[in-house]
């Protein structure tokens, strides 16, 4: 029986194969808009550099090399591995004990350890604070920063945990090796990568945090960063240490480059259903470890909560006016932070079409000047913004769109992850489907590609949002002349020491917070089997 080709021309059966297409030339408009954005987000840094530069190596040597710097870099370093060092121990038992044991109510202390997150730093910090008046210094920033930040190595450990091949603990287990070994030897190798970077976000966390340091009278790098540039109206000083701030958090960027391109991925065996993983039971133990998991929801939720909740009750004198009641102050926090994560989204999505569309070094290029930014604290770009608004654009100085601006460029490196991840739900085939059909480029890409990325670019949404809602730092820098937001009010009487007047606020902050907080929280649950 004959084939197919035996009824072809030979010239046809034996024709070379089609040569690979051509890879699409980038369109011009797109790459316009990605080179603007990561231009824009260049800006602070660049421009921080220049002023640092400006001053001369000689002051610059004389500022940088003196005995406050090394202190500060002292302080930094010590807070910096105690913290982590607590926060890796914590949040991986706290993980094991829910991904890995029958614990009872596991759901509840999952939701109970990671809610701390809603709740912003310098209002953990002021809510210890204003129950124990003695905690400062190096004791109480290390209490205070373990308590908000161990979530941030429980999720991404809980996460490896739940995805990692429960076949390769009990090949260990066949082997002889008792529970401790086959942790050490097999589980803690899985769950490396994940909590190498926690860890890595936890120093990133605490290199940028301002507000709890100086609520806890715990001199760093961001606390005199601030003093120098506000009080001392010292900007080479200020350029100075924020130059050395820059270097740390790019070096914490490039360890965890470092940690993530080794080998660490998790294994699984065979291709077929996910296996449930393996539960330990605990028998008697289930006590002291239900007992340990009430001590640290307590200690970082309910103690915050609590505190809160105690001084909503109280009334206390204060010689500060309430310039901005609690709903004028929560509407124009809400407005800034749509505004600023919807610019966000914008710079990123063009980033991100472009990387995922148009992949090549240019585009790599681009999307690592995007990302750049991830490492520095709020206070470094607001800085540098204030520095370029008053040398070439004085019109912008003290002006809503400058903070807008601020916040869009610090927390662009968000919205511009979520971007890139929801457009692995819109394969290009699709959106070249569409053109073949007649429809033009951009509508293809607003009918086709948009809605099918449109969960993941509202999680980048929400979580700039979030980010936005808790910030403090370069809202203080940034803010205009007259504007008042919920951040901004809480400080102004928590300096004075009016911590009845501030809690309204503060819980306001929270409350905010919670919402999309639950929204992120759903749309990770969605994606947790990816």
């Amino acid at each position: 029986m004959s084939t197919q080709t035996d009824a072809l021309p030979i010239s046809a059966a034996t024709a070379a194969p089609p040569a690979p297409a051509r890879r699409a030339r980038r369109p011009p408009l797109l790459l316009g808009l990605s080179a603007a954005a990561a231009g824009l987000i260049l800006l602070p840094l660049t421009f921080l550099c220049v002023q640092a530069g400006q001053a001369g190596w000689d002051s610059l040597a004389r500022l940088l090399f003196r005995s406050l710097t090394a202190r500060l870099l002292e302080n930094t370093i010590e807070l910096a591995v105690c913290v982590t060092a607590m926060c890796a121990v914590i949040g991986t038992a706290a993980a094991y004990a829910t991904e890995r044991t029958d614990l009872p109510l596991r759901r509840l202390w999952s939701a109970l350890i990671v809610l701390p997150l809603a709740i912003p730093d310098f209002i953990v910090g002021y809510t210890w604070s204003s129950l124990w008046p003695s905690l400062h210094g190096l004791g109480g920033a290390i209490l205070v920063m373990t308590m908000s930040l161990n979530p941030l190595v429980y999720l991404p450990v809980a996460a490896s945990l739940r995805a990692s091949d429960p076949g390769l603990e009990e090949a260990a287990r066949s082997l002889g090796f008792g529970p401790a070994a086959v942790f050490r030897k097999v589980t803690l190798q899985q769950i490396r990568p994940a909590l190498v970077g926690g860890c890595l976000v936890v120093c990133l966390a605490l290199l940028a945090e301002y507000g709890a340091f100086e609520i806890l009278r715990f001199q760093t790098f961001t606390t005199t960063i601030y003093t120098e540039f506000t009080v001392a109206f010292s900007s080479s000083a200020a350029s100075a240490l924020a130059l050395v701030l820059v270097l740390l958090g790019l070096g914490v960027l490039a360890a965890r480059h470092f940690a993530t391109s080794r080998r660490g991925r998790v294994v699984r065996a065979g291709g077929g259903a996910r296996r449930p993983p393996i539960r330990h039971r605990l028998g008697v133990r289930a006590v002291p470890v239900t007992l340990g998991c009430a001590a640290l929801a307590g200690l970082s939720l309910g103690v915050p909560i609590s505190t809160l909740v105690y001084w909503l009750t109280r009334t206390q004198p204060t010689t500060l006016p309430a310039v901005a009641p609690v709903p004028t102050a929560a509407m124009t926090t809400l407005l800034y932070a749509l505004l600023a994560a919807a610019g966000a989204t914008a710079l990123a999505l063009p980033v991100a079409l472009l990387v995922d569309r148009h992949p090549g070094p240019l585009s790599r290029l681009l999307e690592s000047a995007a990302l750049s930014v991830q490492g520095l604290p709020g206070l470094v770009i607001a800085m540098a913004l204030v520095f370029f608004s008053v040398r070439f654009a004085f019109a912008l100085y003290q002006t809503p769109m400058l903070m807008i601006a601020g916040y869009s460029i610090l927390f662009c490196p968000l919205a511009l992850v979520s971007a890139r991840a929801s457009l692995a739900h819109a394969p290009a085939r699709l959106e070249e489907t569409a053109r073949s059909l007649g429809k033009r480029p951009t509508v293809a890409l607003a009918r086709v590609t948009l809605p099918l990325m449109a969960p993941g670019l509202a999680a980048g949404f929400c979580l700039v949002f979030l980010s936005v809602v808790t910030e403090l730092t370069a809202t203080l820098l940034l803010l205009p002349t007259g504007v008042k937001t919920l951040a901004t009010q809480f400080w102004a009487f928590q300096n004075d020491q009016s911590y009845a007047a501030a809690a309204p606020y503060a819980a306001a902050i929270v409350a905010i917070a919670v919402v999309p907080s639950y929204l992120l929280g759903l749309w990770f649950d969605k994606k947790r089997g990816a």
